[in-house]
């Protein structure tokens, strides 16, 4: 299960996926993350958003998320191009935002996984 800590309304700026990370945009905006370098605030729950719709983004807590490839547990987690989890690695010399930490392992793409959310950014 996930453990909702805080959670907070913004307005999403394209379609959100189920279990995605979002990025912050604006003061009251968030949309679907695409890269390692945006700034992260949170996670989507299990609900599709549609553009434009109001969305509560989870920002603290424990949060399950779509797994983009094989995570193993304790990696740092940031966004791929779809705003699914995988394990930041940051070359030399090169940041990462990530989004938390994973509590459990992913075998494959598609997995659901536990993340406990600690936004910040790593640097290889």
């Amino acid at each position: 299960m996930s453990n909702l800590i805080l959670a907070k309304a913004f307005n999403a700026s394209g379609a959100i996926s189920p279990y995605r990370i979002v990025r912050i945009t604006s003061a009251d905006n968030v949309e679907q993350a695409a890269a390692v370098s945006h700034t992260l605030i949170g996670v989507n729950s299990d609900l599709t958003i549609a553009s434009g719709e109001r969305v509560e983004i989870m920002t603290h807590g424990i949060a399950w998320v779509e797994a983009g490839a094989a995570i193993a547990v304790g990696s740092p987690v940031t966004s791929d191009a779809s705003g699914r989890g995988v394990a930041a690695a940051p070359a030399a010399g090169t940041n990462n935002r990530i989004i938390g930490f994973a509590l459990e392992a992913a075998v494959a793409a598609g997995d659901q996984i536990r993340v406990l959310l600690s936004p910040g950014q790593i640097q290889g």
